[in-house]
């Protein structure tokens, strides 16, 4: 068994690796230069899903699994034969924070306090603070509940939309996707966290963000297909809702022309929601359980696999 890492961490990787599972033959690789020289003999792979080109994965002959760094893996969906894991559950404490960061950034209108800071000008102006507030979260898995804590803490009512679950802790109600009008329309906060899916494309649409509060903010920090970006720039430059703030769009990088980028009461952030500074601490417990357990049975002992 070859394992070839390719990652900016990658030499941390496969030393961390190597000291538990030593009979295994690691490659660390930074590029995809560098990964396509180790190719031939690799038969797992790991990196960050989007950087896995359609190039190094072909080059790579003997392949049977991959392993993500990330928890979305759209571009390795339609591979036939290889078996596919993720980090799934690792993410929830930074794509918590973003969102909390957000919704203060955006109720608190922090950009224009970044803007009277260039201009020298001293302005003040009632601070709405969290507490008492209602947050809807639109996508309850285990981000969800663990925003659900955070917010908890501030003092917020915390609701879910859901398409299977009923009960979660943190959450005071969760209403099924058929009920999302309802659910947005007695929210403060109207936050994505669902994954994307046939069945959430455009989940938020026209009718939904017609039905937020005037005084409602709009955060998605899920996958930009969830969003009709057209609708929510409509009801930004009309003001029929307060504000939003985007970290995932429908075209990533997003282009430098979008009108999103100009919007007054909308934050823009570069969909970083998922990376922290300990990220690599974060992802290694999953690599050597996966890894251990490849080494022990194959892919058939792999646990969690999307590609069944």
């Amino acid at each position: 068994m070859s394992i070839l890492i390719m990652d900016s961490n990658a030499e941390f990787y496969a030393e961390k690796l190597a000291q538990t599972l030593p009979e295994l033959d690691f490659r660390a690789a930074v590029t995809e230069d560098d990964a396509l020289a180790f190719s031939s003999e690799a038969t797992a792979l790991i990196g960050l899903a989007p950087y896995l080109s359609s190039k190094l994965i072909s080059a790579c002959g003997k392949l049977e699994w991959i392993q993500a760094l990330t928890t979305g893996v759209d571009n390795l969906k339609s591979l036939k034969g290889i078996a596919i894991t993720n980090c799934h559950g690792i993410h929830g404490p930074q794509m918590s924070e973003l969102a909390v960061m957000m919704m203060l950034a955006v109720q608190r209108n922090f950009p224009k306090m970044l803007a009277n800071q260039n201009g020298h000008a001293w302005e003040r102006w009632p601070q709405p603070i969290l507490a008492g507030k209602t947050a809807c979260i639109v996508g309850v898995g285990a981000i969800g509940e663990h925003l659900a804590g955070l917010l908890g803490a501030f003092g917020v009512k915390v609701t879910g939309v859901s398409g299977g679950r009923a009960e979660v802790p943190g959450f005071k109600k969760i209403y099924t996707r058929e009920r999302l009008l309802e659910a947005s329309g007695e929210a403060d906060f109207l936050i994505l966290l669902t994954p994307y899916t046939p069945e959430t494309h455009h989940i938020v649409d026209a009718r939904v963000i017609a039905a937020m509060k005037p005084t409602g903010i709009l955060i998605n920090i899920s996958r930009g297909g969830c969003l009709d970006e057209e609708s929510l720039i409509d009801a930004l430059r009309a003001d029929r809702i307060a504000g939003a703030a985007l970290d995932v769009f429908a075209r990533s990088p997003l282009p430098p022309g979008d009108p999103l980028w100009d919007l007054p009461n909308l934050i823009v952030t570069p969909h970083i929601g998922g990376f922290s500074d300990v990220y690599r601490e974060q992802a290694l417990p999953i690599l050597e359980t996966n890894v251990a357990a490849y080494a022990a049975g194959g892919v058939a002992a792999l646990e969690g696999r999307l590609d069944q």
